[in-house]
């Protein structure tokens, strides 16, 4: 199965009310947003989309309106992130019903699975589904860390298209090359490793911080694709104490805050997770604010 899967996709935020309810106009506005500053794709209901803190009917509304929105401009991925194998399945099916592009699957959540488990997984839902699939790999967040020999195994899993290499160790980018060729699209998934990844063969990069700065993301992306190494590595210096922020546990947080700073979403984020407060507020909010004073002329 092939994809045109290439450039910035990002992991979207689903935006949020005071209340923790959804807000699902500023979702919508934020989807537009995104697409006019030149973004290639979404991913709806990643980490940063607050999956694991949605009901199942929420997951359903928030992938429907950003399909609708998008109107097929762009591709529409979404995130799977269910506890069982069984909950997956049902979820990429309606996936497919509502007529998104694509998903981006997770292992199971709460139980660390073994190689064998996990590969089992990976491939009983991709055989339930004909839509195209990248595959998640996040270890400092999942407990799971899918290897490059085990990424092999699954080669043969037609829509099993593409990986999102989170490990932070780029030197993965050459061990998933050489160890399955180009049979699988990969993408960054760590924004402070951008450039370091995608001059070792990621062609995409799932960033968290295109949320809050899509043109300079994008604008990056552009220069590190055309070879331009030195005019990318201005934007990616500036840009890199906000982007250190992606790895931490509260990225939610903080792309929140900054996209409500920078006028492009909102703060709001649903519990267990709580709004910032005291010195972390201050410092995040400052790092913020002089990555805003600083901007790059594009």
């Amino acid at each position: 199965m092939q994809v045109n899967w290439t450039g910035v996709f990002p992991a979207v935020a689903t935006q949020m009310n005071k209340d923790g309810s959804i807000d699902y106009d500023m979702t919508a506005h934020q989807i537009e947003a995104l697409i006019k500053a030149g973004v290639d794709g979404l991913v709806m209901l990643g980490s940063v989309g607050e999956n694991a803190a949605l009901e199942p009917e929420e997951k359903i509304a928030v992938l429907k309106l950003a399909v609708e929105v998008t109107n097929g401009r762009i591709p529409v991925l979404s995130g799977v992130a269910e506890n069982s194998t069984q909950a997956a399945i049902r979820y990429v099916q309606k996936c497919e019903e509502l007529g998104a592009d694509g998903l981006m699957l997770l292992p199971g959540m709460i139980y660390t699975a073994d190689p064998r488990e996990n590969i089992e997984h990976f491939r009983s839902v991709a055989a339930k589904t004909k839509l195209p699939i990248m595959i998640y790999n996040n270890p400092g967040a999942y407990r799971i860390d899918i290897k490059p020999e085990e990424f092999n195994q699954l080669a043969d899993v037609k829509n099993l298209v593409a990986i999102k290499e989170s490990s932070g160790d780029p030197r993965r980018i050459t061990d998933i090359y050489n160890a399955c060729g180009d049979r699988f699209v990969l993408f960054c998934g760590m924004d402070d490793l951008v450039m370091e990844t995608q001059v070792l063969g990621a062609v995409g990069w799932i960033s968290g911080f295109t949320d809050a700065f899509p043109q300079e993301s994008v604008a990056l992306w552009k220069l590190l694709s055309e070879g331009k190494y030195k005019e990318a590595l201005e934007i990616y210096r500036w840009f890199t104490p906000v982007l250190h922020m992606d790895v931490h546990a509260k990225l939610v947080q903080y792309i929140k805050l900054a996209q409500e700073m920078t006028g492009v979403g909102k703060a709001h984020v649903r519990a267990p997770r709580l709004p910032l407060v005291g010195e972390e507020m201050e410092r995040i909010r400052a790092t913020i604010q002089k990555a805003i004073d600083t901007r790059p002329k594009l």
